[in-house]
């Protein structure tokens, strides 16, 4: 399946393991020099009504999405991340 950057953004993420929706994809991190994708990208939740800033990035590597579907993208992730991923700026989620 060939797929735009455009048509990446705004698919549901779903968890393959318990089947709770992560978010949205909001961003994508490509590989220039092997031109591969690498990892999405669901921006963090505003607090406040974006007045006290987000909550940190969900960035999902490649190896842990399954499928890449019309709507919807099928990760194998952990929704809840370690103590040692919140206090980094992004969390990384994989098992």
């Amino acid at each position: 399946m060939i797929c735009r950057i455009d048509e990446m953004k705004d698919k549901q993420v779903v968890c393959v393991s318990d089947g709770c929706v992560l978010g949205y994809v909001s961003d994508i991190e490509l590989d220039t020099e092997k031109g591969v994708l690498t990892s999405i990208v669901i921006y963090g939740r505003l607090r406040f009504f974006g007045l006290l800033g987000r909550e940190d990035d969900i960035v999902i590597p490649f190896e842990d999405i399954k499928v890449i579907g019309e709507e919807t993208v099928l990760v194998s992730a952990q929704p809840n991340p370690t103590l040692s991923e919140l206090k980094s700026k992004k969390r990384f989620i994989s098992l």
